[in-house]
């Protein structure tokens, strides 16, 4: 997530025993991200050496891969240079991105939002596709999850990992259900202890539902969800923004003659916030996913028993 995914808040992930990213520009200025993968790497070996009840989950790196992204080579060299284990790219092909990854054995997994995107990706050598769904947090699809799932099965056999509205273990249950492999959840983790998001952020993030969410491509150019009251808070009328022609995080003016900026000022959210609670640690935030999923499972087994 970007702003909001620390070295922290991934760090910790992993030691719960799932994959923690966070997007290479997150660490600023550029110099700082290669302290931050060593700052991760560090915390998952010392985790490692502690005979812990579980070993540490691999950490992911997510790259823009377009050509607005004047930090892209200068990120992907240092990504490589760390052997980063998982590389996650989004916007353009990765065609170069995979191939310096793979030199090192590390893996590549691509956001998609279309069928047509998904072809280009496979072409494209990766290892695995993020299929990002109507509903998910920031820059969205449309594509109900069921139907996007089933095409992109159809035409690829390797890592599929859904992306949109999951915020709880039952819809990960149902994500592997519908064919995909893993999970991939964001909006869940704002309202974490760790997270780089402001209290009021997180606030907004636990106190929002499904209706509180707004999308539109006014701000950045390309369509994103955002928290509706994010916009009111900055003196932002958002049904008045028209839609942008180019690519860009600054859009109108805040209410102090300021100018208002995706993501800093305008915030970010999923339409699965309504199962989001409180502000809890990542670590607890894991293990409550993992006991629901696990009761997610007893259920699906007693229907299967009860339909046998």
């Amino acid at each position: 997530m970007f702003i909001v995914s620390s070295k922290e808040l991934v760090a910790e992930q992993c030691k719960a025993g799932i994959i923690g990213a966070f997007p290479s520009l997150n660490a600023r200025p550029e110099s700082e991200l290669a302290s931050w993968l060593a700052y991760v790497r560090e915390a998952i070996d010392a985790w490692d050496r502690g005979q812990p009840p579980w070993p540490a989950a691999p950490y992911a790196v997510n790259l823009i891969v377009h050509p607005s992204n004047a930090r892209l080579a200068h990120d992907l060299d240092v990504v490589c240079r760390h052997e980063a284990p998982i590389v996650i790219t989004s916007l353009n092909p990765p065609g170069d991105v995979v191939r310096r990854v793979h030199a090192y054995g590390g893996k590549v997994l691509h956001d998609v939002t279309t069928l047509r995107h998904a072809r280009k990706a496979i072409d494209a050598g990766v290892d695995g596709l993020i299929l990002v769904c109507a509903g998910a947090g920031g820059h969205t699809g449309s594509i109900n999850p069921m139907a996007f799932t089933d095409e992109v099965r159809r035409i690829f056999d390797g890592l599929v990992v859904l992306s949109g509205c999951i915020a709880g273990g039952r819809q990960i249950v149902a994500a592997q259900a519908m064919g995909a492999d893993l999970a991939y959840i964001g909006t869940r983790f704002i309202a974490s202890r760790e997270a780089n998001a402001h209290d009021a952020y997180k606030n907004m993030v636990v106190d929002a539902t499904a209706a509180d969410i707004v999308c539109s491509d006014a701000v950045t150019g390309l369509p994103a969800n955002y928290l509706a009251k994010s916009f009111e808070a900055v003196g932002v009328d958002i049904g008045t923004l028209a839609a942008r022609e180019r690519r860009s995080f600054s859009f109108g003016k805040r209410e102090d003659g300021g100018e208002a900026k995706a993501w800093r000022d305008v915030w970010s959210a999923g339409q699965g916030v309504g199962a989001i609670d409180g502000v809890a640690s990542a670590a607890d935030i894991v293990a409550r996913l993992a006991a629901e999923y696990a009761e997610a499972l007893a259920g699906m087994e007693r229907l299967r028993s009860q339909a046998a």
